[in-house]
């Protein structure tokens, strides 16, 4: 009898997005192996290659969502570390230009909690899948082809820091979860493939954060405060209650605006927001546990593989490395988790993907709205540089209506969030609930 030869999947990168990846691909291969440069530790801790870690993280409803259907008690178990839960319309307050919306029940839960504690969550449920093994300390230097060079079929490895010989590692699907820095479209390059199109929206945000000992302002209420910059009042910022008794402030400015990262800076730029209750509560707060640490993001990005002319079989990619968004929507767990239920349909029962089928469903479920979202949003602000094309110039103005009413009217104040949660199509905003909200008495 002949043995059944194993089949293998690698996923480059560690991060969420490769974790969700690896969990979506153990259902149809017998062995996953994650490959990342870091230490993946069992405790949450902050890593280098998510320098973003420290500061504000959003997982939207439509990733709690995703994560609980993979890993059934999650969100209990994120609770029993100290993470935050609510409703994302009734337990939040949301400002825009110095406005609060109206309190709704969107019916969505979302989870408040920092980045190392999600991500270690998560890592140690992905640990202990039978057929994944997490490689770490190691860093892709490149990929392996065919003879004929029409498929990759693994990926060449060191150890992190370029320590000792290289290595080749086997696989039957490789998926690149690198993130935005990620090196694939430059090695396609080198093995004869056609350039991958790039879109980059230059935002320039720069975000600075500060932790606190938690009390109960700015809203005894609320678990977060979200003061949203606008193009009127560029400037924002997150009050949020994580794990651990800790408020997380993160502040953002746009085009060059950067919040100071000195104690009495970082107030003052609190205090010049279109609203006070971050201020008024960070300047009583006399338990900072931290001082303020910077992050900057110079544009929003976008891979069009799903515009390739040809693409090599045995390679996919999602998250990050895909689409990497202004950060201040929230959406990026998100989006790589619904990229990784996308991965779970191509490789079900155990197909050979078709990347070009992949990349088109991977636009379609999972990217583009997000990716509407943020670009009609970005190019809001006048100094932002883009195609305001005509379909966007109309979403900038529907939804400026929405806002408004959103003021008025809890229901499409939840309506509102739902869409924002990647949750409801944006179709559920109905014109005929504007209206009448907007309705003169």
């Amino acid at each position: 009898m002949t043995a059944v030869a194993e089949r293998r999947a690698v996923v480059m990168g560690g991060s969420m997005a490769g974790l969700l990846a690896a969990r979506a691909l153990v259902e149809s291969f017998d062995e996953v192996v994650v490959v990342d440069r870091d230490v993946l530790p069992d405790l949450p801790v902050n890593r280098r290659g998510t320098p973003q870690d420290r500061h504000v993280h959003g997982l939207l409803a439509r990733g709690q969502q995703i994560l609980e259907e993979y890993f059934p008690g999650m969100t209990e178990e994120l609770r029993a570390a100290g993470a935050v839960t609510g409703d994302v319309t009734g337990d939040v307050r949301w400002i825009m230009d110095g406005v609060p919306i109206s309190k709704g029940h969107a019916g969505l839960l979302t989870v408040s909690v920092s980045r190392p504690t999600l991500e270690a969550h998560v890592r140690r449920r992905v640990r202990g899948l039978t057929g994944v093994r997490l490689l770490d300390r190691t860093e892709v230097v490149g990929l392996r082809f065919s003879p004929d060079g029409q498929c990759v079929t693994g990926v060449r490895t060191v150890e992190a820091g370029g320590q000792g010989s290289g290595s080749t590692l086997a696989a039957d699907l490789v998926v690149d979860t690198l993130g935005r820095g990620s090196r694939i479209r430059r090695w396609l390059v080198d093995h004869g493939w056609p350039e991958v199109a790039e879109e980059r929206t230059r935002v320039g945000l720069t975000y600075t954060t500060r932790c606190y000992r938690a009390g109960p302002q700015p809203s005894p209420g609320d678990f977060s405060v979200d003061i949203v910059a606008t193009p009127d009042r560029p400037r924002g910022a997150i009050c949020a209650r994580i794990d651990g008794g800790v408020q997380v402030v993160t502040a953002y400015g746009i085009l060059g605006d950067v919040p100071p990262t000195d104690p009495e800076g970082f107030l003052d730029f609190l205090k010049s927001l279109s609203s006070p209750e971050i201020y008024e509560a960070m300047a009583e707060n006399e338990e900072p546990l931290d001082d303020p640490v910077p992050h900057r993001f110079p544009a929003s990005l976008r891979r069009r593989y799903e515009l390739a002319e040809r693409l090599p079989s045995g390679l996919l990619a999602l998250g990050d490395a895909v689409c990497s968004v202004n950060p201040t929507y929230g959406q990026g767990m998100t989006v790589g988790a619904l990229g990784s239920q996308v991965l779970r349909t191509h490789v079900a029962g155990g197909r050979v993907p078709d990347p070009a089928a992949y990349f088109r469903d991977l636009a379609r479920d999972a990217v583009d709205e997000a990716w509407r979202q943020a670009l009609s949003n970005d190019l809001g602000f006048p100094g932002v540089e883009g195609d305001r094309t005509p379909e966007i110039l109309a979403d900038q103005e529907y939804m400026a209506r929405v806002l408004e009413a959103a003021r008025y009217d809890g229901a499409i104040a939840a309506a509102y969030t739902r869409v924002l949660s990647l949750v409801d199509p944006p179709e559920a905003l109905h014109a005929d609930w504007v209206r009448r909200a907007l309705r003169p008495g």
